[in-house]
């Protein structure tokens, strides 16, 4: 045997010069390959307990076969594999979640190991390195910036402290919408315009010159945030492979890096601005500076952090607002009865005399029920922000590793037939047969708010602001699609659910006073 071995590998000791060179040039390259993939190895020989799931590549794992809307591809694989799968974002391992017990067992039975993010590289960059309230992890400081906006922006008191700046820009929809009676407008747009004027309002100050250019240059606006939810939304060769993340191969970070300056040159201006007057303002950004220059050791504001929740707001009260409404609309024009039904109820609770007040909104039950079952079939985030066990954790038959990306994919949670009957129709009416679900996270077959501790903080305000935009707008208008158009309800998948087409959709007003219009 050692006269074998001794002849298998003499040609190593005996090779020409040129031979020994190219051999150590193969080794110089294998070994830097091998300690790569060393841990690809190490961790699929100790994946026994781990959910099942397509096989994967070294290095780049599933990240050749993935497709652009997750959501749908997830749930397909769900469908081979069940409802708790696995998958590998290069080197990096994530899991999907696609029922209700299952989601159950993450976001009550272990919110609390759950409640933790893993943020891309890119969150990195367009959330102040992540000091904000969707990415910070649970602990003190995100509780501390959870109760800050709760108390001062998105509680009961404070909502309706700033009920006319949402009365006065819904209005202001209606009058844009009127003056284009017989031609079409993009709904998405217009109401995203307006969602600027309630937020910036909100944030800084109605009388903001800063908030008056942002509705002014609302398209472009719109469009910037449309890019930071899809960067949000991408799949970044730098977060698969964190070695390559500094080249910056798909231009991820130059890309953020444009759309965060613009957003950032707004909030400075903000902040340099109030930052140099005596009277910090009652607003939020007078909130969060006083907070900032007050806080003792448990509760100390960094700028940082005064920043990103500014932010956070920005694009949680504009992009998602506006999504929600618009898609609504164009369930209720794809199926006519439903639009139909909702204006009778207006009639019969407002009158055609009268306009929509928020007040009313509560006693709009079929109305209701449209908003419930457009975010059933359209949830705005269909997979959640990603949740991250701070320990390794068991759910169901498997074990989810400390650091895991964990997805909770509600969009087919909500179309699951198993749970829902003919789930693909647009429905309202099964939440009036059914009213005991809410947007409170505690049914898990219909969480379109997420659920746990890490249930949306805007979900309240959200509620508010959708309803009585949509019914300010069936109840001024009656609506029809352009007779050149067709209505596509395909979907695109940043962070945010969109509409792949926006929705052109044409208003006739139907209340018989010209001042309801104005």
């Amino acid at each position: 045997m050692a006269a074998l071995d001794e002849g298998l590998w003499s040609w190593w000791w005996r090779t020409s010069n040129d031979r020994d060179a190219i051999a150590r040039n193969v080794l110089t390259l294998l070994i830097p390959f091998l300690l790569l993939l060393l841990p690809w190895l190490l961790h699929s020989r100790s994946s026994a307990r781990l959910p099942p799931g397509p096989p994967g590549w070294p290095l780049v794992g599933n990240l050749l076969s993935l497709k652009p809307n997750l959501h749908e591809h997830f749930t397909d694989l769900a469908g081979r594999y069940g409802p708790i799968l696995r998958v590998y974002l290069g080197t990096k391992l994530a899991v999907v979640v696609s029922s209700p017990s299952l989601a159950e067992q993450v976001l009550k039975l272990h919110d609390k190991v759950f409640a933790n993010r893993n943020p891309p590289a890119i969150a990195q960059r367009l959330s102040y390195g992540c000091v904000d309230i969707v990415w910070t992890s649970d602990g003190p400081t995100w509780r501390m910036l959870r109760r800050i906006c709760v108390r001062e922006l998105l509680g009961t008191t404070a909502m309706d402290t700033l009920y006319y700046l949402r009365r006065r820009d819904v209005r202001q929809v209606v009058a844009d919408f009127s003056k284009k009676s017989g031609q079409p407008v993009n709904i998405g747009e217009h109401v995203f315009v307006a969602m600027i004027g309630t937020v910036t309002g909100m944030l800084w100050g109605d009388t903001a010159e800063e908030g008056e250019d942002l509705r002014k240059d609302g398209a472009r606006f719109r469009r910037l945030i449309g890019d930071l939810m899809e960067l949000l939304g991408r799949l970044n060769i730098g977060d698969a492979l964190p070695a390559l993340e500094r080249l910056d191969l798909q231009s991820v970070n130059r890309d953020a890096d444009t759309v965060f300056a613009y957003f950032d040159g707004i909030i400075n201006s903000m902040i340099e601005t109030r930052s140099k007057m005596v009277d910090k303002g009652k607003d939020f950004l007078g909130c969060l500076l006083r907070v900032k220059e007050e806080g003792d050791e448990k509760t100390a504001l960094t700028m940082d952090q005064v920043k990103a929740l500014l932010l956070d707001m920005v694009i949680g009260g504009t992009e998602t607002t506006s999504s929600m409404v618009e898609w609504a609309m164009a369930e209720m024009l794809q199926k006519a009865e439903t639009l139909k039904k909702a204006q009778k109820e207006l009639e019969e609770v407002v009158g055609l005399d009268s306009i929509v007040e928020e007040s009313d909104v509560p006693k709009l039950q079929y109305l209701k029920a449209v908003v419930k079952e457009t975010l059933r079939l359209h949830p705005v985030l269909p997979l959640l922000v990603p949740h991250c066990p701070s320990s390794s954790c068991s759910v169901g038959d498997y074990v989810i590793p400390k650091g895991t990306t964990v997805f909770i994919n509600v969009w087919a949670i909500h179309r699951d037939p198993a749970f829902w009957d003919n789930p693909l129709d647009f429905d309202p009416e099964r939440f009036l047969r059914e009213p005991h679900w809410d947007f409170t996270g505690k049914d898990f077959r219909y969480f379109p708010f997420g659920s746990g501790r890490r249930i949306c903080v805007g979900m309240a305000m959200a509620e508010r602001i959708v309803g009585y935009c949509l019914a300010s707008l069936v109840h001024s208008f009656n609506w029809r699609v352009p007779e050149e158009e067709k209505l596509d309800l395909a979907q695109k998948l940043g962070t945010v659910m969109k509409k792949a087409v926006p929705l052109l959709a044409v208003p006739e007003p139907r209340l018989p006073k010209p001042e309801h219009y104005i």
